[in-house]
């Protein structure tokens, strides 16, 4: 088992940032800075192409902390943030970007790319709750979400299929093809997000892989637009699912 090592430590406007690593994997914890009880926690997964401190993940994890009270976790995916690319890395990427200069479809070139960074992914995320519940403010056997869209939601399924430690998910904004096997699986709370006129997914797929997931409650929320113009809100929602699933944090109910 890897142990986590706490890296750099800074605070602002009552959160606690830590970046560590768990083994030789980056990621970053955002915590209450009141230093507050056990609360629950969020681990998320950021999109192809950014990283465990992109400002979405920053923007997503801040009313987490300040609102909620809950931790919430973000690992850099292989190949992305601080971690080098591979060789096969490199190839994938430049044929994704050759399609879309073409205009060329790159659904499958993302699908079978996506599957092979959560194949890595998940282990990792495994690892990395296993040392983040040896943490007191967060311990064992408390509660846990999933965040994640695009390519999160790539690594989220399995992850969610695979670790019965999540209790609610929030995915979004990714084709079936090699996730619905893993959604079969899942029966936690879902919230499932989809762009009814996104370029990229067609909107058949996204409701195939929302079909496909077993549990007894799951919410659809669609929204008209490309795939890039999810409204805001839907993070309010997603806030709201998660207070709904998991509680609130010590801090919040200070």
């Amino acid at each position: 088992m890897h142990s986590l090592q706490f890296t750099t430590e800074t605070s602002s406007d009552g959160v606690l940032e830590r970046d560590f690593t768990v083994g030789t994997v980056p990621g970053v914890l955002w915590s209450p800075a009141s230093g507050a009880g056990r609360a629950p926690l969020v681990l998320m997964g950021h999109g192809g192409g950014t990283h465990k401190k992109a400002p979405a993940m920053a923007g997503r994890a801040r009313p987490l902390v300040t609102e909620c009270g809950f931790h919430v976790a973000v690992l850099d995916a292989p190949g992305h943030g601080d971690r080098p690319r591979t060789a096969h890395d490199e190839r994938e990427i430049a044929l994704m970007q050759r399609a879309m200069t073409q205009g060329e479809p790159v659904g499958p070139i993302v699908v079978r790319y996506n599957a092979h960074l959560a194949e890595r992914a998940v282990p990792e995320y495994r690892a990395a709750l296993d040392a983040l519940q040896g943490l007191p403010e967060i311990g064992s056997g408390g509660p846990v979400g999933w965040l994640g869209l695009n390519m999160g939601t790539a690594i989220g399924v399995p992850l969610t299929a695979s670790d019965p430690r999540i209790t609610a998910a929030v995915f979004g904004l990714h084709w079936p093809d090699a996730l619905a096997e893993h959604a079969k699986r899942i029966t936690v709370p879902v919230e499932f997000t989809l762009q009814w006129d996104d370029e990229h997914i067609p909107r058949a797929s996204g409701l195939a892989l929302f079909d496909a997931f077993a549990s007894k409650e799951k919410t659809l929320h669609a929204n008209t637009g490309r795939h890039k113009e999810l409204p805001r809100f839907e993070f309010d929602s997603a806030v709201r699912f998660f207070v709904r699933h998991l509680g609130r944090g010590a801090t919040a109910q200070a």
